[in-house]
């Protein structure tokens, strides 16, 4: 069985009330499914949140917790795709002791060869930020961290877009539009 498993991103678009996220999250602790990364943030469309939840489990649950998800009042649609369905960024900030950067160059050259910028330096630490894919973001950690200069790290959660030409969400918004307006005039009519 752990061999099934799997790295599923969900994406779930909800209105935007307070207690949706916890709702949301409640699916996966019921079904013991541990959430690797979980980013919320707003959508393209007025009202609308996004979240980008990832995790690793079989495909049977991801789509029970899916469907689960989308019984939820508040959630307009979720939906899971694999890696090779969607375009994903995450962001990375690295400080460093800028004592270690000065007298090492390697670590300069490092954060270039890795295409990251530095944000901030001041004679106790440097800032350094990566946008990337996780294995990148990772390359770029453990190159760092073989000077012993990192203080901090923190990655961010994954954000991902479908590689669709068709965005889910508008296509289900349009269909309930279509709904709504031809119960209204059956209504009128009727």
């Amino acid at each position: 069985m752990e061999q099934d498993k799997k790295f599923y991103t969900l994406i779930v678009f909800s209105e935007n009330f307070a207690g949706v996220l916890n709702q949301v999250t409640a699916v996966f602790t019921r079904r013991q499914v541990n959430i690797e990364s979980l980013n919320v943030s707003a959508s393209s469309i007025k009202g609308v949140h996004k979240y980008t939840i990832t995790c690793w489990t079989t495909e049977e649950q991801i789509v029970i917790i899916t469907k689960q998800i989308e019984k939820k009042i508040d959630v307009l649609q979720a939906n899971y795709f694999t890696d090779d369905e969607i375009f994903i960024q995450e962001v990375a900030l690295y400080k460093l002791a800028t004592p270690v950067v000065i007298d090492a160059p390697q670590v300069s050259e490092e954060v270039r060869r890795h295409g990251a910028q530095i944000v901030e330096v001041n004679p106790t630490y440097t800032v350094v930020t990566k946008k990337g894919r996780t294995e990148e973001i990772m390359s770029l950690y453990h190159a760092l961290n073989q000077w012993n200069c990192v203080l901090q790290y923190v990655r961010s959660g994954r954000i991902a877009i479908t590689k669709s030409c068709i965005e889910y969400l508008d296509r289900f918004l349009a269909e309930r539009r279509e709904s709504y307006e031809a119960q209204k005039k059956q209504q009128a009519n009727g």
